[in-house]
């Protein structure tokens, strides 16, 4: 199965500083993004129903951009990112949020982030 890379966008009304807060700290990952998570250094361990998953955190820019890379990943050039930038028209946050996946999963993934962004904008106020 080939992987590919796919990205999709979403808006908040939350500032870049609140969505980095919620993107990189236990407290604030455990309120969207998963049931656990532990923090060592670059290393982050995310846990889903008993299940883990380990990922490096490769690059980080304050208020800007998070991007990791899944310790089980086939691929090392693999990687997720969340990449934010406060729309200069409007003022809101725009969050782009890129990943890969199987290509014949690429639509489950992105209705996967659809609800995962709807679960982060009840816990960041939109």
């Amino acid at each position: 199965m080939e992987r590919v890379k796919f990205s999709k966008e979403f808006i908040f009304r939350a500032s870049p500083a609140i969505l980095y807060q919620f993107l990189s700290t236990p407290d604030c990952l455990i309120r969207w993004f998963c049931d656990q998570v532990h923090i060592n250094g670059r290393m982050y361990t995310f846990e889903w129903n008993g299940a883990e998953e380990e990922a490096e955190l490769i690059e980080d820019l304050e208020n800007e951009l998070l991007r990791f890379h899944w310790e089980d990943a086939d691929d090392e050039r693999e990687y997720l990112e969340f990449n934010m930038a406060r729309s200069p028209v409007t003022g809101e946050t725009i969050l782009v949020i890129t990943d890969y996946c199987d290509d014949d999963e690429v639509e489950d993934q992105k209705q996967l982030w659809e609800t995962q962004m709807k679960a982060l904008r009840g816990v960041t106020g939109g």
